[in-house]
C-alpha cells in the first residue's frame, strides 16, 4: 500500500477530523504558550496562561518584573528559566513594535534564523511560532512525528532539520496543510501511537511496519 506523506495526512484527517489548532485565542497567547509548553504538557501551560490573563499584551508583559512573571508561570515548570526566555523573546519582538504584521511578510528562513538566535528558542519552538503565528509553511519535526513515521517504515534522519526538510520537500508549500498535519500527528501520537502503542483501531495499522 502507498505510504506517501499525503496519504498519511488524508488517512489521519479522515479518522480524527480537522483539529482547529493552535489551541489559543490570540497570536500573542499562542507564542507565549509555545514557550510555556516546553518540557511539559499543554494542560500545565494553560494553567500558566490563565495566571497571565491580565498581562497577555506584549507591551504589558514586557513591563512585568521577571520575578513576578516567573511566579505567575510556575505551573508550567522550569519557571525561572522560562521567564528569562519570555523576556528574551519580548526584547526581540519589541524591535518590530510588537507588530506581527511586520513579521508575516518577512522571508521564512530569515525569520527562523532570528528566532533561533533568541535565548531559549529552539528548533521546535521556532517552527511552532513560524507556522501558527507567522503563517509560514513549516513542518514541525517533533517527537510525535519522528515516532509515527519511524514506525510506519520511514528512514527518519537523526537531525531535526534534516527530518523537517525531508518532509517539506515531499509536500505542497501550504501553511494550512502543515498546520493541520502537525495537529493530526499530535492527536495520533496521544491516542494510538504512544510510546507503548495502542494498535487496535489505529487508522494506519494496515500500512504500519510496527518498528518499535
Amino acid at each position: 500500500m502507498i505510504k506517501s506523506y499525503d496519504f498519511i495526512y488524508r488517512r489521519l484527517l479522515e479518522y480524527y477530523g480537522p483539529q482547529g489548532w493552535w489551541p489559543a485565542d490570540s497570536d500573542f497567547k499562542m507564542m507565549i504558550g509555545s514557550i510555556l509548553v516546553q518540557n511539559t504538557n499543554w494542560k500545565n501551560a494553560e494553567k500558566a496562561l490563565e495566571n497571565l490573563k491580565h498581562y497577555l499584551q506584549p507591551e504589558v508583559m514586557h513591563q512585568l518584573a521577571e520575578e513576578k512573571l516567573a511566579h505567575l508561570i510556575r505551573p508550567s515548570g522550569y519557571y525561572n528559566m522560562k521567564a528569562k526566555k519570555i523576556k528574551a523573546f519580548l526584547y526581540w519582538y519589541k524591535k518590530y513594535d510588537y507588530r506581527l504584521s511586520l513579521l508575516k511578510f518577512r522571508e521564512k528562513n530569515e525569520l527562523r534564523k532570528e528566532l533561533l538566535n533568541i535565548y531559549g528558542i529552539g528548533n521546535e519552538t521556532a517552527d511552532v511560532i513560524l507556522l501558527y503565528a507567522m503563517e509560514k509553511p513549516v513542518f514541525i519535526a517533533d517527537n510525535y512525528a519522528r515516532r509515527i513515521f519511524r514506525r510506519l517504515g520511514y528512514n527518519v534522519p537523526h537531525g531535526y532539520d534534516r527530518f523537517r526538510e525531508m518532509v517539506e520537500r515531499a509536500l505542497p508549500e501550504e501553511t494550512s496543510l502543515f498546520n493541520e498535519y502537525h495537529a493530526l500527528l499530535v492527536a495520533h501520537g496521544k491516542t494510538h501511537c504512544k510510546a507503548a502503542p495502542i494498535c487496535e483501531g489505529c487508522p494506519l495499522l494496515d500500512v504500519c511496519e510496527q518498528r518499535f
